[in-house]
């Protein structure tokens, strides 16, 4: 783990950078989750973000399943348009948490690299 720096994470994935990359990858963001990992720009996880949210505003559940929460009903558009993941509502629930969890803490990085401020 001491190739990277941990941005943030919960029980369902992680959102770390590399320390060592080429020069035009060094700000992406490394998302991983349900064995699947994504290397996005900012932009790309601000995207991600507002799908998860679409996909969970636009939920249609089964009202007769008793799955509801964990049934893998849901699709998940990625930034890679011609991929799109099954989840379940709770899944979706915890990749909202991650992603909005790692883009609160760039912008937190961004606040002290624009106020010359170390966390070290």
């Amino acid at each position: 783990m001491n190739d990277i720096n941990t941005l943030y994470y919960n029980d369902f994935g992680i959102a770390f950078q590399w320390k060592r990359c080429a020069a035009k990858d060094f700000k992406k963001v490394q998302l991983v989750f349900r064995n699947t990992g994504f290397f996005l720009t900012e932009a790309e996880l601000i995207q991600f973000h507002k799908n998860v949210k679409r996909s969970l505003d636009s939920q249609q559940l089964c009202s007769d399943c008793k799955h509801n929460g964990t049934c893998r009903s849901l699709l998940l558009q990625t930034p890679a348009n011609q991929i799109s993941l099954a989840m379940s509502l709770i899944e979706l629930q915890d990749a909202q948490d991650l992603i909005k969890g790692t883009i609160a803490q760039l912008e937190l990085e961004h606040v002290f690299k624009a106020n010359n401020i170390s966390r070290d």
